[in-house]
């Protein structure tokens, strides 16, 4: 068994019980109590799970991280997923893009294109993106979240709703084993809702991170998108809920 392998059993252990000790999991998998503390070190950092001395315990599913942390959480996959995500985006096209610390940097990799237009509910994305005096930006009506920049509620969705968009490019908080694209605040989960409505094609672009992390609300299906962008190959299950639907996936180092 590889130690991702191991990685991603114990994060069902977690999920199920709640919380799990390294003792109960060194008798499980048969593995030494360093080895299983590197494990969960290296899930802990990655936000799928919550340390504490002797064993660790479920990523809370109703809080996020604070904003300026998850900025600079896995930045440099962040960065490389971005330039995917741009590649992916013709000049000229029409965007949807969404609230995320990773949507703000595919803003910033999209600076060097033509002539595109692009409605968000993100106010960062639309600073990041009026630097382009070729692009048309469009900024949502809506709440101001104070915590990140982000618009949210019943006015952000009647406004999503107005336009029909080449490409959406979301981001989200976690992915479950099932597939759901999920999130914490139902507002933003309902603007998401709206934004794949709206879009001819989805992209999503979510670190490794994501995988397996809990939160409380379903946004989607990984089964509604058309690509994913992501920095390490996915677990088998969703791989497995991938190929038959034939979605793109690009893996970034």
């Amino acid at each position: 068994m590889t130690s991702q392998q191991r990685q991603n059993k114990i994060l069902t252990l977690i999920n199920d019980s709640g919380f799990v000790s390294i003792d109960e999991l060194v008798e499980r998998f048969q593995v030494t109590p360093q080895t299983i503390r590197r494990d969960l070190n290296c899930m802990a950092d990655a936000g799928k799970i919550r340390r504490h001395h002797g064993g660790a315990e479920r990523e809370s599913s109703t809080e996020n991280e604070d904003y300026q942390s998850r900025k600079i959480n896995h930045l440099a996959a962040k960065k490389a997923m971005a330039m995917q995500v741009a590649k992916m985006v013709p000049n000229g096209a029409s965007l949807f893009i969404n609230i995320g610390t990773s949507t703000e940097m595919v803003a910033r990799a999209l600076l060097q294109h033509r002539g595109l237009r692009v409605v968000t509910n993100n106010i960062h994305v639309a600073s990041i993106l009026s630097a382009n005096e070729d692009f048309q930006v469009i900024i949502a009506a809506g709440e101001v979240r104070h915590r990140d920049g982000g618009i949210v509620g019943e006015a952000t969705c009647d406004f999503i709703s107005q336009f029909n968009m080449d490409i959406g490019i979301i981001g989200i908080s976690g992915i479950g084993s099932d597939g759901s694209l999920l999130d914490f605040d139902f507002r933003e989960v309902k603007v998401a809702q709206a934004i794949i409505a709206n879009s001819s094609k989805i992209i999503l672009s979510a670190d490794h991170s994501k995988f397996g992390r809990s939160a409380m609300v379903k946004q989607a299906n990984i089964s509604q998108i058309d690509a994913l962008v992501t920095d390490k190959p996915v677990p088998d299950e969703i791989d497995q809920l991938l190929q038959p639907l034939g979605i793109d996936v690009f893996v970034c180092s």
